[in-house]
């Protein structure tokens, strides 16, 4: 019974370190949205992520259609319908190139990544209007070619448009919907006219942390180069050249594996994007889209968030090895000595996150695993009475330690090894304890007093 009364205190115990560990954990979240917040200063001033799609021919007109109703009585009567509509025709053929310098804005100690495509958009029109019949005939007005960027604010400079090598003055705004970007009147079109020709854009746009494309053509070839070593591709998987430094990136897309055109006529305008915290999300509220995301590869809040996962299993494992020290080694461990080493636990993961602010993450974690490893160690050579134990503790701990370093930084294997790793744990106390007799040490006039009875009464 009092082995009961024992456990039920290290849970209780354990509870309180569970609290702390939620503490800090509200502090990454409140770290979180200071980063937030700068990110959204910097896109201010900057812009936010960019999504890029165009040029479009946009070609708006009036349709006419005569019917011809026939009421009961057999008399018919002619009537016109006329209807505005309009008629998007998309490149048959588009390159879009260029090269993405990445840069650092600081605010405070946030850094925020920001680019700069010095871009162009090659395009290759091919279409033929409708011609009027006895029915229906169509009056086109001025038509114009539409280009949309997330947000205007990154528009450097006025971007240069030309149609059959002759320039066009830009005007701003998508054109046809509420989007932001630019667009140029055309020639009004007749009916029934054949219409082929080629448009240049030359275009300099600045964004924060992600640049993304619409593969908006029928054939689309895309090159972009830059010289970031860590950058994330979303959505189609493009081939890369090896380079000594950055990457060189090509996209070859056709408009048979993607519904990008029907969904662009038919959706919402593209929107300004929230700052990617994560390196792992990326919006998709505009189908089809391919990003390229320049976030540092390891997020020192998300890294933090993950690691404070594993307190626990820290914390139970710490716990359940002075128990079974105190079963196995008849040296008696007060509540108090747990709480105090379960504190310097939890005391990791604030070290933690408050270095991981300044330094890298692997430098951080290294400071901060030897602190708190090295504080427990000194600590327990008096509670346990002597090095020999303690240094049994602190290997273990060093081995969690490092195990739990490797699944922050593979998250592909996270799954396999935190399995593992927890097998073997459950393996090692079976082990040590399989021939222990429990219900003798549970019983008061027998075993090992200090489970039950004050510190200092088990070491007369």
């Amino acid at each position: 019974m009092h082995l009961f009364l024992k456990a039920v205190m290290i849970f209780c115990l354990t509870i309180v370190i569970v609290i702390a560990l939620a503490l800090i954990g509200d502090i990454i979240q409140d770290r979180q949205s200071y980063r937030a917040q700068a990110i959204d200063d910097i896109a201010a001033n900057v812009g936010e992520s960019q999504t890029f799609a165009g040029p479009v021919l946009v070609l708006p007109y009036v349709e006419t259609r005569r019917v011809v109703e026939t009421d009961t009585s057999g008399k018919s009567t002619t009537k016109f319908i006329r209807t505005d509509k309009q008629q998007i025709v998309f490149p048959s053929q588009l390159h879009i190139e260029g090269e993405l310098p990445v840069g650092v804005r600081m605010r405070g100690m946030h850094a925020v990544r920001v680019f700069d495509w010095k871009g162009a958009a090659n395009a290759s029109f091919e279409t033929h209007l409708a011609p009027n019949d006895d029915n229906v005939s169509r009056e086109f007005s001025q038509p114009w070619l539409s280009v949309e960027f997330s947000d205007p604010r990154g528009l450097q400079g006025v971007p240069k448009l030309a149609v059959n090598g002759v320039p066009q003055k830009v005007r701003p705004g998508a054109g046809f919907r509420a989007g932001n970007g630019i667009h140029a009147l055309l020639k009004t079109p007749k009916a029934g006219d054949a219409i082929a020709f080629s448009t240049t854009l030359a275009i300099d746009l600045r964004g924060t942390q992600s640049f993304s494309f619409l593969p908006i053509g029928d054939d689309n070839q895309v090159d972009l180069k830059s010289a970031w070593d860590a950058p994330k591709f979303v959505g189609a998987s493009p081939e890369q050249d090896p380079v000594a430094k950055g990457f060189s990136a090509h996209w070859r897309v056709s408009a048979l594996s993607t519904n990008v055109q029907d969904d662009y006529a038919d959706g919402k305008p593209l929107s300004q994007r929230m700052p990617l915290l994560e390196s792992t999300t990326i919006e998709t509220e505009v189908p089809g889209r391919i990003s390229v995301t320049f976030i540092d590869p390891v997020n020192v809040y998300s890294s933090t968030a993950r690691a404070i996962k594993y307190g626990v299993l820290f914390v139970a494992v710490t716990f359940a090895g002075f128990f079974l020290f105190e079963c196995l080694k008849r040296v008696a461990i007060h509540p108090i000595q747990y709480l105090l080493v379960g504190f310097a636990i939890a005391i990791f993961y604030l070290l933690l996150l408050s270095m991981s602010e300044h330094f890298s993450f692997g430098q951080s974690y290294l400071c901060a695993a030897i602190a708190c490893v090295g504080l427990i160690t000194w600590y327990l050579t008096a509670v346990l009475q002597g090095w020999k134990a303690a240094l049994g503790f602190t290997a273990l701990l060093s081995a969690l330690y490092g195990v739990l370093y490797g699944l922050l930084v593979s998250e592909d294997n996270a799954l396999i090894m935190g399995s593992a790793l927890l097998f073997v744990l459950l393996a090692a106390i079976m082990t040590l304890t399989r021939k222990v007799d429990w219900y003798a040490i549970s019983k008061p006039s027998g075993g090992f007093k200090g489970l039950f009875n004050g510190q200092s009464e088990a070491r007369k």
